[in-house]
């Protein structure tokens, strides 16, 4: 073992012991982050508009501060954005994220001097926990590669803006700079197939044992490897062995990940986001993330089939519940308060508390009253492809409500690897997954208000041709996996 190794072993279990702290006393955990939130910000602007010097409890704060997306929030960010001190956090920002909003144009999420460490912290952390639970260190000696947007930033009004991905990698450590690829001239690359190739040709020779993404960038970074290398990637990169990856289930992708890499690689699940870093997965044997609770963030839970009712009830950390789909609402030391970033997670264990995303409320069908969510497609995708040579590339879904003949239905778009021999016993595969997790869908097919399923094949590089034409390729852009309406569909079609 290299003395690198090792070192990054004994740096594993200080951190695997000081997380541990805090992960067997969460409520107070959680308690002490409020408590000292409110504090820093109690002389803000935003805090003197919602009474922070009254709030004692996590009740007052659910009484003074009411949940808020972007949109409702922006009239606060916008005077951030001009350059106002003291609005919705102490001081000004450091960085601001720029990610594409949905009615306002472009969303500027703030990032502050107490905020940004944590985004780090828990990127290496996860890689550190990986360590200590495997044993595994050897790949620190090998190159490392994290597909991203570019690191040439901009500026508005003195505070530096660009995309997460492209902020962060002016803070990676001075010890991961010489293993840490691509080259900072290939990052700057804007066009997204155009940085693709040209990360292939900087890596084909090189001895790459950590890759990290998003999956479907990675997969076409991999499939570019492939063709260029004429054999699979694990070939290419013998010492390839750690998949890092968040912003996507992975499910629906590994079938086709480990064709394309020729055998199977460990994978880290991480849960990052411009407005926080939020879990991390802590365990190669348990399901779901770890939830971090010491990470300047506190976190309020609202039932998803509640979220739209006047005045919701929001849980603590103390009051969730296993397997229940909740919208995950957030304050942060960015200056983000009851904050609703969209994703929905459900909880897979409570002792420690460790979730999974469930999905967008944004992203649901309920056309017919089913509420269909995105984990329950991915499941449903997966059970109809389990013990079979099927893969799917990528996948998306909406209601057709009023078809030519018959009932209306559920239409998947589905670009296959390898198709199935026969499409529609494969959608009534997928159908009878769906009905045996959905109760509401089971019922409008048996009270024959829907008909089953039908799959639509999508050609080869078509979901790529479609985020291409939407100038969504590549970096941080993920497709939907549900719709309510036929956006998607009908440019698909």
């Amino acid at each position: 073992m290299s003395i690198k190794s090792l070192a990054a072993q004994l740096f594993a279990k200080i951190i695997h012991s000081k997380t541990q702290k805090w992960v067997s006393n969460p409520i107070v955990t959680q308690h002490i982050v409020l408590e000292d939130l409110i504090f820093q910000a109690k002389n803000t602007k935003f805090g003197q508009d919602h009474h922070f010097s009254q709030i004692k409890t996590a009740k007052d704060f659910a009484k003074q501060v009411p949940i808020r997306d972007y949109e409702e929030l922006k009239p606060y960010v916008d005077r951030v954005v001009q350059g106002e001190e003291n609005v919705l956090w102490k001081g000004k920002p450091i960085y601001f994220a720029k990610t594409s909003g949905t009615t306002s144009g472009a969303k500027y999420i703030p990032l502050t001097k107490e905020s940004m460490p944590f985004h780090i912290q828990a990127a290496r952390n996860a890689i550190l926990n990986y360590i200590n639970e495997t044993g595994k260190a050897d790949f620190v000696n090998g190159k490392m590669i994290f597909l991203q947007g570019s690191p040439i930033l901009e500026e508005k009004n003195g505070i530096q803006l660009g995309r997460l991905s492209g902020i962060v990698a002016h803070f990676v450590p001075n010890y991961l700079q010489k293993n840490r690829l691509p080259s900072w001239e290939t990052n700057c690359i804007e066009d997204w197939e155009t940085k693709v190739n040209a990360i292939v040709e900087e890596t084909l020779h090189e001895d790459m044992a950590v890759i990290s993404g998003i999956p479907s960038w990675v997969q076409m970074y991999f499939e570019r490897l492939q063709q260029k290398g004429r054999k699979p990637v694990g070939e290419i990169f013998k010492n390839f062995n750690l998949f890092i990856y968040g912003g996507v289930n992975y499910e629906p992708y590994r079938a086709k990940f480990e064709n394309l890499i020729g055998r199977k690689v460990d994978s880290i699940e991480l849960f990052p986001a411009s407005e926080g870093f939020f879990a991390y997965q802590d365990s190669q044997k348990e399901k779901g993330m770890l939830l971090l609770l010491n990470s300047g963030i506190f976190y309020e839970f609202v039932k998803s089939d509640e979220f739209f009712t006047p005045n919701p009830k929001r849980h603590t950390i103390g009051e969730v519940e296993l397997n229940v789909n909740y919208v995950l609402i957030i304050s942060t030391n960015a200056g983000l308060w009851a904050y609703n970033i969209g994703d929905t997670v459900q909880f897979t264990s409570l002792k420690p508390y460790r979730v999974i995303v469930s999905g967008r409320i944004k992203h649901y069908i309920s056309a017919f009253g089913e509420h269909v969510i995105g984990k329950e497609v991915e499941h449903a995708l997966q059970e109809a492809m389990k013990e079979t040579s099927i893969r799917v590339n990528e996948f998306t879904v909406a209601p057709q409500i009023a078809p030519e003949i018959g009932l209306p239905y559920h239409e998947w778009f589905i670009e296959f690897e390898n198709e199935p021999n026969n499409i529609e016993e494969f959608a009534l595969a997928i159908d009878n997954a769906m009905r045996k997790q959905n109760v509401y869908y089971d019922d409008l097919i048996i009270g024959k208000v829907l008909q089953k399923l039908k799959i639509t094949k999508v050609s080869k590089n078509g979901f790529q041709e479609y985020m291409k034409s939407i100038g969504k390729l590549g970096g941080q852009n993920k497709l939907p996996r549900l719709s309510n309406d036929r956006k998607i569909a009908d440019q698909l079609s």
